[in-house]
């Protein structure tokens, strides 16, 4: 069985609704993943703008420690079970588009990651701190891609 990810308000690769974005409060939207492998003991969810004005791209969340039970996320559920990293802002939680004003769409990337091994990390860490700690544990991943024009 292949992992998946989805959102029942996000096509694939079509624009994000407004409100999930930054001026709207940032609200997660809501996700649904199936095919979670049976050996996962955690998954890890990582959402970032690759198109951002800056070296590499603009974290927008990170969230690791989610039960492999899940089957998703209701909008603006973060759930008590996970983790926070840092976003782009510094601090925990879900960050909504906010791409500079003219600038093309941007591409948001929603990856989800089931992990054969608990992603141990102090305090709150930053997306390539997570990204590494699952280096060698992953068992399957998905992505979903939505994009935003401000």
């Amino acid at each position: 069985m292949t992992l998946t990810l989805t959102s029942p308000a996000i096509d694939p690769d079509r624009p994000i609704p407004r409100t999930f974005d930054h001026a709207s409060g940032d609200v997660s939207p809501p996700l649904q993943w199936s095919g979670v492998p049976g050996r996962a003991v955690e998954l890890v969810l990582l959402v970032d703008d690759p198109d951002a004005p800056i070296k590499g791209s603009f974290v927008h969340w990170v969230l690791y420690g989610i039960a492999p039970s899940r089957a998703g996320l209701a909008e603006g559920e973060s759930p008590s079970e996970a983790k926070s990293g840092v976003n782009g802002f510094g601090q925990p939680g879900y960050l909504g588009p906010a791409p500079p004003a003219g600038d093309p769409p941007h591409r948001y990337v929603f990856r989800l990651l089931a992990v054969d091994a608990p992603v141990k990390l102090g305090g709150l860490p930053s997306y390539g701190e997570v990204e590494a700690a699952t280096n060698g544990h992953v068992l399957a991943s998905a992505t979903l891609i939505g994009t935003y024009q401000s």
